[in-house]
């Protein structure tokens, strides 16, 4: 029998979870608080499911320093659900107030509203999104798909600077970003801060979006979620799924500016977004409600809360006042040493994504130039060693090591060790 201390798994997701986590949850599943039932079979509307709640939000804003006029929300949407999450409430809102503004000008003439903020919206709305891997171009696709293309601003699209292909990140010098002026300017700004597919991860926070005027910033973090430091001021929306680095499988969190919840900000009338042919979002997408409800509106899953819970107190029990930079400095250190013992061997190893965006989470490879016999050869290699899940995504192919929270120091080591052994005996 193989033993969990046998082997370093480095899939992309779900992802390993740290054994001291997984060995309490299969405590609690069957007896919780020594109640005689199971975590998951607890009520989500009990009061040790609130706790477990806020646990889990405390946790978060100490690893990350949220400040006080940020939400944290927990929904069952996954990230991919957050695509659609932030296009329906950001537009919502861009749209009432741009409503609210006409009425200024124009008075109880509702007739005349309705006819310039159709005007408006035609001519006006726009969300960009800066496309630089797989993630990102599905999260412009949805938003194409809900509200059409007329109102997607494509602002970069990083294959057009690389032959095609995902792996760089062109200057912000580049991108075509809507125009902020008084007033105006798009409803979001979308980017996905680490791309899981093809290993790209911006370095810092882009400076274009900086500033006054600055624009809604959705980011997704769904891979590097509590892996490094997040100024988490400059955005508005933060959203990733659990299943990389805080838990497992089935829940989002999503980090929400309290100034886009009601009563700073007004979502539009379903009748009215009806009227200007805007999609109307599900209530279970609807940050207001889920925000109002403590995240309860619907059933939540506790258990998977409880996870994430658990994980990210670790963390700050591990760190303590370093918080999030503790985890920093292993994360950064761990992908140090990966990607120095690839750039040793250049004949042997071709890192995919240019050296600038290297991302720390998701290492993405190429053995012997891509040869097929050749890295299956290799992946055989390494599961002989216990170093699982190291194939690349179907849709690029290649080897992805996947440097989560929970793959440890010596699972890295143990990685650099094989790829030193591959690269001398090829």
């Amino acid at each position: 029998m193989v033993n969990r201390s046998d082997v370093h798994y480095f899939g992309a997701g779900p992802a390993p979870l740290p054994t001291a986590v997984l060995e309490r949850a299969s405590q609690v599943l069957l007896n919780y608080k020594d109640k005689g039932i199971g975590l998951c079979e607890i009520s989500h509307r009990s009061p040790d499911a609130n706790d477990i709640l806020a646990d889990a939000k405390q946790a978060l804003t100490t690893l990350l320093d949220i400040p006080d006029d940020y939400e944290i929300l927990f929904l069952q949407s996954g990230g991919s659900g957050e695509f659609s999450a932030t296009v329906y409430n950001l537009v919502s809102i861009w749209v009432e107030k741009k409503r609210a503004k006409i009425a200024e000008e124009v008075g109880d003439d509702k007739a005349e509203v309705l006819k310039r903020l159709r005007k408006a919206v035609d001519e006006e709305l726009k969300l960009d999104y800066l496309v630089t891997g797989s993630w990102s171009l599905k999260a412009s696709q949805e938003a194409t798909r809900l509200v059409g293309a007329q109102h997607v601003n494509v602002a970069l699209d990083a294959r057009k600077a690389n032959g095609g292909k995902f792996g760089t990140i062109p200057p912000e010098s580049e991108w075509n970003l809507t125009p902020r002026k008084s007033g105006g300017g798009p409803a979001l700004v979308y980017f996905c801060d680490n791309e899981t597919v093809d290993g790209v991860e911006f370095p810092a926070f882009p400076h274009s979006l900086e500033g006054e005027d600055a624009p809604l910033v959705c980011a997704d973090m769904s891979s590097n979620f509590i892996s490094r430091k997040v100024d988490v001021p400059k955005y508005a929306v933060i959203f990733g799924g659990a299943q990389k680095n805080i838990g497992n499988t089935g829940i989002a969190i999503v980090i929400l500016r309290k100034s886009l919840l009601p009563p700073a900000s007004m979502p539009a009338s379903p009748d009215l977004l009806r009227e200007l042919n805007l999609p109307v979002g599900p209530i279970i997408l609807d940050y207001p409600t889920i925000a109002k409800n403590n995240s309860l509106y619907n059933t939540l899953p506790i258990f998977d809360v409880w996870v994430a819970s658990q994980v990210m107190t670790g963390l700050v029990n591990a760190y303590g006042v370093k918080r999030i930079g503790g985890q920093e400095e292993i994360s950064n250190d761990k992908a140090r040493q990966i990607y120095e013992t690839l750039d040793r061997y250049p004949e042997i190893y071709r890192v995919v994504p240019d050296k600038a965006v290297r991302s720390r989470m998701n290492i993405c490879f190429r053995v012997h130039g891509g040869d097929a016999e050749k890295e299956k050869a290799f992946l055989a290699g390494a599961e002989k060693r216990g170093l699982l899940g190291l194939k690349g995504h179907r849709s690029v192919g290649g080897i992805r090591a996947s440097n989560y929270n929970a793959v440890s120091l010596s699972g890295a080591k143990s990685l650099v060790a094989y790829l030193e052994d591959y690269a001398k005996a090829a």
